[in-house]
């Protein structure tokens, strides 16, 4: 397995499956629950919340999720990005000349005032859309994602994703986690492709989950990166948070957040390009897409990280850099998954090769390098 689990004396675990690879997660104890239905706000509504004895100490975001019904440290962290939380000192001016950070230790006699925008409500239906299985057992089955399909429904996402299309394929995954996110303990981005594992029941779920908290699994990409990797291995070692000014990105450059780990090896190098395998030792959102881009080399076709540039055409050059300009989404592929199997214990991994719209990219460029190494087009294998 990559990666080494999590000490058990760890006492800050999320409860959501789903965010043990998104790190907005609230901190909580091991024990993991599997997620309540989605909660609904009553509307947008204005709250006055005073701080007690009792909550000194207590981090703001958190104050926030204890006092509001249905609220996350993520969403929490949104509210106070857009200015909707405000801190009031005991004399009534605002604490921090107004600008406020989740982590600020409360104190007795403090008033948070917050404006709460409604979530939206989400559910997911069935949809008869075709989907590429890998491997399906009565506990969990492995998926094959192409670029550009949704996990699950979001805000401009209601409909189309992997979700409707499991829940038309597995029925009964209706009842389990929430409406939205049924059977669900990671994802992956909309443009990114490949292997995704999905629970159908509640103690394969439970299971699963611990597993990605603990980093008690496998899991490896082929990336397409801009420039010539000066290393053949390297370890990218950052904190991880929201950027600054751009809400969509996230970024090592912070003083604060949960650490993000990303092993680097190379496989094959052009005139402007590297192909390399990266894998997670932790998984947080967007981390092979920040850790490499703020490394001075991000991946091909990624438009929010750097990715779409530019490119020199010298007669060395100009080739490369045509078949780089007809790539249209980021170069990342979820190639292998490895895990033991929450019922049984069996060592599992999956494999998949390149998807039809990066293996002519790879195999022009890097030929027979561009290759993965050891796969064939689906490749199953079980404990050596």
């Amino acid at each position: 397995m990559s990666g080494q689990p999590e000490d058990a004396s760890d006492p800050a675990l999320p409860t959501d499956p789903l965010e043990l690879a998104e790190p907005e997660a609230d901190d909580t104890p091991l024990v993991l629950q599997l997620p309540a239905p989605a909660f609904v706000d009553p509307g947008p509504y204005h709250a006055d919340l005073r701080v007690e004895p009792s909550d000194g100490g207590v981090r703001l975001d958190s104050f926030l999720c204890t006092r509001l019904a249905g609220f996350s440290r993520g969403r929490a962290t949104d509210h106070l990005a857009q200015g909707r939380v405000q801190v009031i000192d005991p004399s009534g001016r605002p604490f921090g000349a107004g600008k406020v950070k989740p982590s600020l230790k409360l104190f007795a006699g403090l008033l948070v005032t917050i404006d709460v925008v409604p979530r939206l409500q989400l559910s997911a239906e069935p949809e008869a859309i075709a989907l590429d299985i890998i491997y399906e057992d009565e506990d969990l089955l492995v998926v094959n994602k192409p670029a550009g399909m949704v996990v699950h429904p979001a805000l401009g996402h209601e409909g189309g994703t992997l979700v409707n299309a499991l829940l038309h394929h597995a029925p009964a995954m209706a009842g389990l986690g929430d409406t939205f996110r049924p059977g669900l303990v990671h994802r992956i981005d909309k443009d990114t492709s490949g292997l995704l594992v999905v629970t159908k029941t509640e103690a394969a779920m439970r299971t699963l989950a611990l597993a990605f908290a603990r980093h008690d699994l496998e899991r490896r990409y082929a990336a397409l990166v801009l420039g010539t990797l000066p290393a053949h291995t390297m370890t990218i070692r950052t904190l991880h948070g929201r950027h600054a000014t751009d809400r969509k990105r996230f970024t090592g450059k912070v003083t604060e957040g949960k650490e993000a780990v990303t092993h680097v090896q190379v496989l094959a190098r052009g005139t402007l390009s590297t192909l390399c395998v990266c894998t997670l030792e932790t998984g947080r959102s967007h981390q092979i897409r920040m850790h490499l881009s703020e490394k001075g080399h991000p991946l091909v076709g990624d438009a929010l990280y750097g990715g779409v540039r530019s490119l020199p055409r010298t007669p060395k050059t100009v080739r490369e850099a045509s078949i780089l300009g007809g790539v249209h989404r980021q170069a990342l592929h979820a190639y292998a998954l490895g895990f033991r199997h929450p019922r049984t214990g069996e060592q599992m991994r999956f494999e998949i090769g390149w998807p039809s719209d990066l293996a002519g990219v790879m195999t022009a460029i890097f030929g027979e390098n561009g290759k993965l190494p050891g796969l064939g087009e689906k490749v199953f294998r079980g404990a050596a």
